[in-house]
């Protein structure tokens, strides 16, 4: 099973609905948990998504004192239309360097060429190198390092000019 086959299973467990899944192929053992969804106004509790050996932080994004109008929103909204997203193409936690002592794959102003590694999604003990799909110049990394991520999760905005 390689990672293409991993990442096509986790894509069918997120839309089939299922909350549990326990697979065994030759010597590798898959364990996928999603958390479980609302019923009839009850919840119940919530279980990792995927089994890790360590669990990252989540983020704490600070609010602020000012509200943001609906002006504002939708400026936001049209700077971001001419970039590109790059989004997580599975589960895991995402690093931009290979190692805390090493400077990052892509800052912010870095242009990128198609095949350019961009990040590293560390998934179920194994580290995947994500390659650039496109060209251009990186505006903004929407990840923190060593935070976890969501499947499909945006991670870098790309200015494609």
């Amino acid at each position: 099973m390689d990672l293409k086959d991993i990442q096509e299973l986790i894509k069918f467990v997120a839309k089939s609905g299922a909350t549990e899944v326990d697979l065994e192929i030759d010597n590798i053992k898959i364990s996928i948990k999603s958390p479980a969804k609302k019923r009839r106004g009850k919840v119940d509790e919530p279980e990792t998504i995927i089994q890790q050996a360590h669990a990252a932080p989540v983020p704490i994004i600070p609010t602020t004192d000012k509200p943001t109008t609906v002006a504002e929103k939708t400026s936001d909204e049209e700077d971001n239309s001419n970039y590109i997203t790059i989004k997580a193409s599975m589960i895991g936690t995402f690093y931009r360097s290979t190692s805390p002592e090493t400077p990052p794959f892509v800052n912010v102003g870095d242009s990128i060429r198609e095949g350019d590694t961009l990040c590293i999604i560390e998934a179920m003990k194994l580290f995947n190198e994500i390659d650039s799909e496109v060209s251009g110049k990186i505006v903004k990394v929407l990840v923190d390092n060593a935070s976890p991520i969501e499947f499909d999760q945006p991670l870098f905005l790309v200015d494609p000019s």
